[in-house]
């Protein structure tokens, strides 16, 4: 049990607590839920070296995953990834956001990253919150630039400056 890199067999499941955050307006700017044949693409786009998706499994199964993706698609940018992580409701504030933060820190170094950037609306202080407790700091706002449900809501840039440490490449 634990951290462990996706199969295509658990895009369900990843879709399954995707979905689940959608209705609270905190965590995506998806309206409508979404369809594994719809995320499929999204999926296959991960890889395991480079850029991995990963679940977090217990006993009972996948109750979180994380995803490392481009940021902003040009090669300069290569040592940057954006950092996503969503956590089935009833396993949230449990401490399995830290976890899964410091895992990815861990792994930053063997994937080449130099910085981690998470989108996050404003008003999402749990996560806020917990990304500056593990020393993520604002880096730019965006305001007002989403619109749900009649109202608008900004967005914060939040990044981390990783430790340069150039990974083992011996054997």
């Amino acid at each position: 049990m634990g951290l462990r890199h996706a199969t295509e067999q658990d895009l369900p499941r990843i879709v399954e607590i995707y979905n689940a955050a959608i209705p609270s307006r905190r965590s995506t700017a998806d309206t409508e839920q979404v369809t594994p044949e719809s995320r499929l693409e999204w999926f296959r786009k991960h890889q395991p070296e480079r850029r991995p998706l990963l679940v977090y499994e217990r006993e009972e199964g996948v109750v979180a995953w994380m995803s490392f993706e481009d940021f902003y698609g040009r090669p300069a940018y290569r040592h940057t990834a954006e950092l996503s992580i969503y956590i089935d409701p009833r396993y949230q504030g449990k401490l399995l956001g830290k976890k899964l933060l410091h895992a990815a820190e861990e792994m930053a170094p063997k994937l080449g990253l130099h910085s981690l950037v998470g989108y996050v609306f404003a008003h999402n202080t749990p996560s806020i919150r917990l990304l500056k407790a593990l020393g993520f700091q604002e880096w730019g706002r965006l305001p007002d630039i989403a619109e749900m449900d009649g109202k608008e809501y900004s967005l914060c840039i939040m990044g981390k400056r990783l430790a340069r440490t150039e990974p083992n490449t011996t054997l």
